[in-house]
């Protein structure tokens, strides 16, 4: 994993900070993918900033391991390999299943759970598998939340990013995303029941299934 610095909660960001932080965005919805070109000129236009504070947000994203810089080719979107994959998916058991265990149900990030599976069923209604995505790693950021760390959702955001674009390097969204509404759907049910020590031996159970579908087509993919 990569060094992150952590801003005081109480303090404004930076406008170079919120640049970094509205690109990591972008990567967790998949509206950048694994290996893409970053325009300076397009992206300053779109963010509407001076290319020197989109160059220190590239620089912040770059030291969290999310873009590259190459000298004479400019900045591209990383392309997670299979041992990042699986370092990410190790990370989340340690962080997302302490997290549900020790919560308290009516956590105020109970709420953005419950938010996270409404948005997920709609999109599955309605065939947007990108957005049932976007929708299931809401729904984990909602349990990192149940923490209290400003710090370990930060670093859930990391990984989220780093996921997602591995996630938009396979051909199959719905193969991907479509088991798992379900399977968020009945952890929030043991949650609001308060049995969060079942919903934590759920998690565990459901990242390492997710991780193996992951490793699976990947694989297949990077071949």
């Amino acid at each position: 994993m990569h060094a992150r610095h952590y801003p005081n909660p109480s303090a404004a960001l930076s406008l170079t900070d919120t640049v970094a932080e509205t690109i990591r965005q972008q990567l967790i919805h998949g509206q950048l993918r694994a290996g893409q070109r970053l325009s300076e000129a397009g992206l300053s236009e779109q963010l509407e900033v001076s290319r020197n504070t989109l160059r220190e947000a590239f620089r912040i994203l770059s030291k969290e391991g999310l873009l590259r810089h190459e000298p004479n080719r400019g900045v591209s979107v990383v392309v997670p390999s299979i041992a990042d994959i699986i370092d990410i998916y190790r990370v989340r058991r340690l962080i997302e299943c302490q997290a549900l265990a020790q919560a308290w149900p009516r956590h105020p990030a109970h709420k953005r759970m419950e938010q996270a599976m409404e948005q997920a069923r709609r999109m599955r209604d309605a065939g947007d598998w990108l957005e049932v995505g976007s929708a299931n790693m809401m729904f984990h950021a909602a349990i990192v939340a149940l923490a209290d760390s400003v710090r370990l959702s930060a670093m859930f955001a990391d990984i989220s990013a780093e996921l997602r674009l591995a996630f938009g390097l396979l051909d199959d969204p719905e193969y991907l995303h479509a088991p798992f509404v379900d399977l968020n759907g009945r952890l929030l049910e043991l949650f609001d029941q308060g049995d969060t020590a079942t919903a934590a031996r759920n998690l565990e159970s459901y990242l390492i299934q997710s991780e193996r579908m992951v490793l699976s087509v990947y694989s297949a993919h990077v071949d």
